[in-house]
């Protein structure tokens, strides 16, 4: 016979699941036993907020879901600050906590939180599963609801009587979800309307963000500026999506962007095609003076950030990678390149935001770049935050694993 312990440590190695990040504690030591006994490493964390980190750039890196691990009460809690950096920078993620036995719920026992509760503003999805039957569908759906539709955060909180207790059920279950279908296609009309728009403009601008590298949607992207002739600007969680050196790049937009790339979308343009980014206050910085003068379409996967931020005029809900091949078979058939680029695009090389007195960090991080071998370079938040993303941009360095959304210190170490 098997117990919930066991059965959960197979179901995680059916996902895929080789690394886990994990804190013991009473509630959740059947999970560690059985942990010792698979093919899954686990690696010991100094704190479940460092282990949540940890979970995050393993995922960022490995391009796959990364699992955390923690016990009940305090151990739950530590996870919230990671939880709310997955969260806000959509990396896929899941996380499980031990809980305390189910006959004790709600008496406020040694280490108990209502961890459904404090988690839920800052996770993807959270369960509690309060029945041995749900675990399969559980796991399933958290590791399915992770890595799909826009990405993020998804907890499990198990009790430990569940997991000591003998198993009885088929681990083999189909697992449906009803309520959840993420859209993979754009609206046809919509993205009609925005090849239209761009094919009207005379000073049309391309600007992406963390989302295009979310939907593995690098080399699209890429197609779709070289096809089109657009200048394209981008976000700090766009780093690395496209080449720095490219002729159509004009730096990036915000309060520590290149002046040029501000400029350009503020004053100048008279599209913009928004690819993947919640145009959040760092990138805005005044949503009043953003692109007052062009018309906005918006793709992203997430309906709620369209129009949340900014006013689209043009949106479109869908997968990027799916709705670019859509755009670029329609430009195959009808181009709609433009002959010259509208702005000096060399401007950009001058200069940085005033704000940024980047001269000796400048040279450091240049340096770093030239560093001829695969590496990945993780930041702290700061200033070197901003010049790491302006300077570290050798393609064999990236991704760039930086705190964007929550702006999180102490994340560079354990990512």
């Amino acid at each position: 016979a098997i117990t919930g312990a066991t059965a959960l440590v197979e179901l995680l190695e059916r996902e895929g699941v080789d690394t886990i990040f994990g804190y013991p504690g009473g509630a959740n030591l059947p999970i560690l036993d059985e942990l010792r006994q698979s093919n899954i490493q686990c690696i010991l964390p100094r704190h479940e907020q460092g282990g949540a980190h940890m979970a995050d750039g393993y995922a960022r890196v490995a391009g796959k879901t990364g699992v955390c691990l923690a016990t009940s009460g305090p151990g739950a809690t530590n996870l919230v600050t990671g939880l709310a950096n997955a969260m806000l920078d959509s990396v896929p993620m899941v996380a499980i906590t031990g809980q305390i036995s189910r006959s004790l719920i709600g008496t406020d026992a040694f280490q108990e939180v209502d961890c459904i509760n404090i988690t839920m503003p800052v996770t993807k999805h959270n369960e509690l599963v309060f029945t041995s039957d749900k675990l399969v569908e559980a796991v399933k759906g958290a590791f399915y609801l992770a890595n799909s539709g826009r990405k993020g955060p998804v907890l499990l909180d198990i009790p430990v009587d569940i997991l000591d207790e003998e198993y009885a059920h088929d681990l083999d279950q189909e697992v449906e979800l009803p309520g959840y279908k993420p859209t993979i296609k754009g609206n046809v009309g919509q993205v009609k309307r925005a090849l239209k728009a761009l094919e009207k403009a005379k000073k049309p601008v391309i600007l992406f963000g963390g989302g295009v590298a979310l939907a593995n949607a690098q080399t699209e992207l890429t197609r779709f500026i070289s096809e089109t002739n657009i200048p394209v600007t981008r976000t700090l969680m766009g780093t690395g999506i496209i080449d720095e050196n490219d002729p159509l790049y004009i730096g990036m937009i915000g309060t520590h962007g290149h002046h040029l790339a501000n400029m350009a979308i503020q004053k100048e343009a008279d599209v913009v095609f928004v690819v993947g980014t919640r145009l959040g206050n760092r990138a805005v910085v005044k949503s009043d003076l953003f692109a007052k003068n062009a018309k906005i379409i918006h793709l992203d996967i997430d309906p709620a950030e369209i129009g949340k931020n900014i006013d689209a005029n043009i949106p479109i809900v869908g997968d990027i990678k799916h709705v670019l091949q859509d755009m670029l078979e329609r430009i195959q058939k009808k181009p709609i390149r433009k002959e010259e680029i509208w702005l000096d695009v060399e401007k950009k090389r001058s200069k940085l935001s005033t704000r940024d007195g980047a001269s000796i960090m400048e040279i450091v991080f240049s340096q770093v770049s030239t560093i001829d071998k695969p590496l990945h370079i993780s930041t702290d938040v700061g200033r070197h935050q901003m010049w790491a993303n302006h300077f570290c941009t050798n393609p064999q360095h990236l991704p760039l694993l930086t705190s964007g959304g929550l702006g999180t210190m102490g994340f560079g170490l354990p990512a």
